[in-house]
């Protein structure tokens, strides 16, 4: 199994730089002063579509040979590896199809749609999400950029940690969420090849700890019918990020939804900035977590900001 170096991210880097934005990275003194830690934030909410998976399928998309790009690209995904792939794909002129789970939020469906992609729905379980993508292939004969068991999006990915470490290269440690695992790997990739001695956490909610659970065990467990907020963390680990996580990897730490939901309405009210549940994560890992990281500089990684306004869960939660 191939899986990438810092070499390959640097490549990435270059090659998706014109096409991204280089998105800023913000601290929050009075965050900072409530977790007892300095806090550096790398702001992917900002990132085209709203998400770092713009980085991953952009590489992807950009690496595809003529008669790639002329069967088009398929894909899975709750919603922003989907608007991503979209997005890079109509950017090279390529059609993209993309499987959507029923229950996806409807600003992540409405951006798919705005960025042209062709969408199927499906039953909200990771075998209708393969399943109906399977059938697709089988019919138009596209090519499959997974959303994180793929070589070239993790290395897309991994620019994210590589940029975050470039400006504040002093970092004692980095966090990032996960659900497949493709944003952490990139990230451990990067981190550990800049910095060995930096320390690499993966956050994940408690009701969707199946990363927690094969990180522990040694053995990929499924994802199970999922009870969180986060919806952009719901899939399983696949091989490849399960070897990348696994081999790298300090812990992966679970969260409660009310930390999420906590964390979401901080960042919201003290930094002015939107992000969604599953960015909230990693603040809500230092939250719970908080012996880890007190007195020590740590990058976390806003991994999106694309949350439907009309159910925020902190104005239900008041």
């Amino acid at each position: 199994m191939k899986v990438p170096g810092l070499y390959d991210i640097r490549e990435a880097h270059k090659r998706i730089k014109p096409f991204i934005h280089i998105t800023p990275v913000m601290s929050s003194r009075q965050i900072s002063n409530i977790f007892g830690c300095e806090l550096f934030f790398k702001c992917e909410n900002f990132q085209k579509v709203g998400a770092f998976k713009f980085r991953g399928a952009t590489n992807a998309v950009q690496l595809l040979t003529p008669d790639e790009k002329r069967r088009g690209v398929v894909t899975h995904s709750s919603g922003n590896h989907a608007a991503a792939l979209a997005l890079a794909a109509s950017d090279a002129g390529v059609k993209a199809m993309v499987v959507m789970p029923s229950n996806a939020p409807e600003v992540k469906k409405n951006a798919v749609r705005g960025y042209g992609a062709e969408i199927t729905f499906c039953e909200p379980t990771q075998a209708a999400r393969e399943s109906t993508t399977r059938d697709i292939i089988a019919r138009t004969g596209a090519l499959l950029i997974h959303p994180y068991d793929n070589f070239n999006v993790i290395c897309g990915q991994g620019t994210a940690a590589l940029e975050l470490l470039e400006e504040v290269p002093s970092l004692d440690c980095i966090m990032a969420p996960v659900g497949g695992g493709g944003l952490l790997s990139g990230t451990l990739t990067a981190a550990r090849a800049v910095n060995p001695k930096i320390k690499v956490f993966g956050a994940e909610p408690l009701n969707a700890n199946d990363a927690f659970l094969s990180f522990t065990s040694g053995v990929i467990h499924p994802a199970k019918p999922p009870s969180t907020i986060a919806d952009g963390l719901l899939t399983s680990l696949s091989e490849l990020t399960f070897t990348i996580i696994r081999k790298n990897a300090d812990d992966i730490l679970t969260v409660t939804e009310e930390s999420i939901i906590e964390c979401m309405k901080l960042i919201w009210e003290r930094m002015k900035i939107i992000i969604e549940p599953s960015s909230a994560v990693a603040l809500a890992a230092v939250r719970e977590h908080n012996e880890l990281f007190r007195g020590l500089k740590t990058g976390i990684i806003l991994s999106g900001g694309n949350v439907e306004l009309s159910k925020l869960p902190f104005t239900r939660a008041s």
